[in-house]
């Protein structure tokens, strides 16, 4: 790797190990956050994993406009903030405006920029600009090398401490593909290079009102994502999958994660 190694928080970014972005897709409430988040904490140390807490104040994407949100930009920050505190684990979510971008860095050590808005000039440069590290999925509609001018832009703007996160490829109507050659292309170029899971076996659109998905995938695909070689994995995480408030098709059950950390772990160890 050519990117200079760094931390997030007490994460390593480019450690010898990937670190891993857990939680659930969106807060649905103060206290599902919070036992969320002391869950993935245990696990965590008993499988001595490095992690950053995900979750999502605003949803602002949602195929239906009658869909959950999630509690907004200043509950939700503040909510992840003291989390974050108090825990003693960094944390990351999504902006979807420039004007969030100070807001959110108040509280968050990890600004998330969605695929959607990737070549969003202004966010990135907002996000930039805050000093914090931020972490941009890689649109749908994009090549693994058109992440290249992603990092451009990020560099111009003052900010060395970026990620770029694989989520998979529109492939025709309402599908998703995992290209797990983008993986090795990216960090080729000297990428800090991040697999998303869950969001790669999405079905946009796929339930008609609301997205669908391959859920029992996502770990299928993150062992293959760490045996092709990734910096760091994101999955996201839920302890009731069937009744969450947002994708709840894609996120891996709680109950199933601990051993699923183990295999990916030992995978990274027999690959690498």
């Amino acid at each position: 790797m050519s990117f200079e190694p760094f931390h997030l928080g007490n994460v390593p970014v480019g450690g010898p190990v990937p670190f891993f972005i857990l939680g659930p897709c969106a807060l649905e409430s103060e206290a599902f956050a919070w036992d969320m988040a002391r869950s993935l904490k245990e696990i965590a140390l008993r499988t001595g994993i490095h992690f950053i807490f995900k979750a999502s104040f605003d949803k602002a994407n949602r195929t239906s406009v009658g869909s959950f949100r999630g509690p907004g930009l200043q509950e939700g920050c503040r909510i992840l903030g003291e989390i974050s505190k108090e825990l003693g684990i960094p944390v990351t979510t999504d902006i979807h405006t420039a004007e969030q971008a100070d807001l959110a860095a108040t509280h968050i050590d990890l600004l998330q920029i969605p695929a959607f808005l990737c070549r969003q000039t202004d966010l990135l440069e907002a996000a930039a600009k805050t000093g914090r590290a931020v972490n941009v999925k890689k649109g749908q509609f994009l090549a693994p090398w058109d992440t290249l001018n992603i990092a451009d832009k990020m560099r111009a703007f003052g900010c060395e401490h970026f990620l770029i996160t694989e989520r998979g490829t529109t492939f025709g109507y309402n599908n998703l593909v995992a290209d797990m050659r983008s993986l090795y292309w990216m960090r080729k170029e000297g990428l800090p290079v991040i697999f998303d899971a869950t969001h790669s076996v999405q079905r946009p659109g796929g339930l008609g009102g609301s997205t669908g998905g391959d859920g029992e995938l996502a770990p299928v695909l993150a062992r293959a994502a760490v045996a092709t070689g990734v910096d760091g994995l994101f999955m996201e995480v839920h302890s009731d999958p069937a009744n969450a408030l947002s994708d709840g098709p894609n996120q891996i059950p709680l109950e199933f994660i601990e051993d699923l950390l183990v295999k990916l772990i030992a995978i990274h160890h027999a690959a690498h």
